[in-house]
């Protein structure tokens, strides 16, 4: 019965849709002198990005509707899947092979468990390929198109914070995300932020105005080279979130992180894994709900941001670190004795905790969030 089920759902299955026939002429040429996008790169000049023309299909599926944006590794896509009747967004890295590594990690996300509750609210994979040119193949990773990210919502309301039922569902859904990563996937994210963390989008629809501008008012774009380069067309949407993951089964203790997010153990340079993803959530919640950053970091000398004032200021509410933790610290000796004590020349704050630093709760929901936060923190 689930066999003649199956074989039902595919012999009536749609066939695929037509491809559309985007302009190849008529588009405004951008001038020599003006650089665009993806063109301020050593990499572009090297050759490393796929020459994406509009209207290109790839893996003989997917029909590049316009480009989204760029980075360094790679280029981003709005696509149409033919076959699949859907909207996608095609990432196609450069040659460099570091890429490699990202592309792994996507291949691990779909790997795991995905009865876990946390397996629908991580970003993944539909399909990985690789797309083939005789200088060096460029892997391309395709997914689900996104929406706006929680800060893009932080933004956009008035008092720059979220409510405590936003916050509650938000962040329920981030921490079912990262129990996934940590205990099926064994990834460490390292880069949790409010633009990493995206919004699906429920109404494709939405997305039928970006293909009708691209029809009827193609991209500006020029040729460098025999290279076709675009302006990327706004659509808010933000970049992928995995280039920063790592696994978490192995030592580790490079830098990482956003600076205003960085756990002690990263500071220090001790070995750390899965428990500064969840430090990472705990200063972001403190963004997302008191529209503040409750460390910041930015040194007395003027010089920007600093590791050892963002240290003075974490002392400051948190207290020191234990010196278990500064025995295995590799910087440990920069910023304190060998009792532990702070030898730094700017003062750690004093007079300051989470309960001064709290704005908008009282009494046990107060009481409640706070020990939270120290839990995470």
């Amino acid at each position: 019965m689930v066999a003649l089920l199956r074989w039902s759902r595919n012999a009536f299955r749609s066939a695929p849709i037509s491809p559309l026939s985007f302009p190849t002429s008529g588009f405004e040429i951008v001038g020599a002198s003006e650089i665009l996008d993806e063109e301020r790169f050593e990499e572009f000049k090297k050759g490393q990005y796929y020459p994406v023309n509009i209207g290109d299909a790839f893996h003989s599926r997917y029909q590049i509707i316009g480009k989204l944006g760029f980075g360094v590794t790679s280029t981003v896509c709005l696509a149409r899947d033919l076959d699949g009747h859907q909207y996608v967004t095609l990432k196609i890295y450069t040659r460099d092979e570091v890429n490699q590594e990202e592309v792994q990690i996507y291949k691990q996300l779909s790997q795991g468990n995905s009865s876990h509750l946390g397996y629908a609210h991580v970003r993944r994979a539909l399909d990985i390929f690789t797309i083939p040119r005789s200088e060096g193949g460029h892997h391309c990773l395709v997914q689900k198109p996104m929406w706006e990210s929680f800060r893009d919502l932080l933004l956009r309301n008035l008092n720059h914070r979220f409510t405590e039922d936003l916050l509650r569902t938000g962040l329920t859904q981030v921490l079912l995300a990262l129990d996934y990563l940590h205990t099926e996937c064994k990834l460490v994210h390292t880069d949790i932020k409010g633009d990493n963390i995206l919004q699906e989008i429920e109404d494709t629809a939405i997305l039928e105005p970006f293909t009708k501008a691209e029809l009827e008012n193609p991209s500006p774009g020029k040729f460098i080279n025999g290279m076709p380069i675009y302006a990327s067309r706004r659509f808010e949407l933000p970049r992928n979130d995995f280039g920063s993951a790592v696994r978490g089964d192995e030592r580790r203790n490079h830098d990482a992180q956003p600076n205003v997010y960085r756990s002690p153990e990263v500071m220090l340079k001790t070995d750390w894994s899965y428990p500064v993803d969840i430090r990472n959530v705990g200063v972001m919640v403190w963004d997302l709900f008191e529209g503040k950053h409750l460390f910041y970091g930015n040194d007395p000398d003027g010089k920007g941001y600093s590791t050892r004032e963002y240290l003075a200021e974490v002392i400051g509410i948190l207290g020191p670190p234990s010196l278990d933790m500064l025995m295995l610290g590799k910087r440990s000796h920069e910023f304190f004795t060998g009792h532990g004590k702070w030898k730094q020349d700017i003062e750690v704050p004093r007079g300051v905790s989470l309960e001064s630093a709290e704005e908008f709760l009282e009494g046990r929901n107060q009481e409640l969030f706070l020990a939270f936060m120290r839990d995470m923190l």
